[in-house]
């Protein structure tokens, strides 16, 4: 059994900040379980191009307002408390924070935990 406290990760390894979304990452490659999971904040007012190549992602917001755009089709949804949205088909996107956004984020197959987008907002594949 693995238990764990969100505040346990801040300062940690598992603890990742960038100009627009911190993560603590909370599951990760190295406990074995198939996935990873995150607690994740959008900052308001960024924008963030995404790309999941080499994984399945699912999103639950439970705080804030923003958006997703497919890059490929230019389809946008808006995202607030209660949407989930699974990027299944490795879509390339833009990521909006109207304002802070608290998301939930699974991972398959999981990360390490300490990624960063690299130049075309890719996780690379450990």
């Amino acid at each position: 059994m693995i238990v764990r406290y969100l505040n346990d990760i801040a300062g940690t390894e598992f603890d990742v900040d960038t100009k627009t979304w911190s993560s603590k990452r909370l599951l990760v490659k190295s406990d074995r379980v198939g996935f990873s999971l995150h607690d994740t904040t959008i900052k308001a007012g960024t924008e963030t191009e995404i790309w999941y190549q080499h994984h399945v992602e699912a999103v639950y917001c439970i705080q804030g307002e923003g958006e997703i755009e497919l890059a490929e089709s230019g389809d946008i949804y808006q995202i607030n408390a209660g949407t989930l949205y699974v990027l299944n088909g490795h879509e390339k996107h833009l990521l909006r924070g109207k304002t802070e956004m608290r998301m939930i984020c699974v991972f398959n197959p999981p990360t390490t935990g300490r990624e960063v987008h690299d130049a075309q907002g890719v996780y690379p594949l450990s």
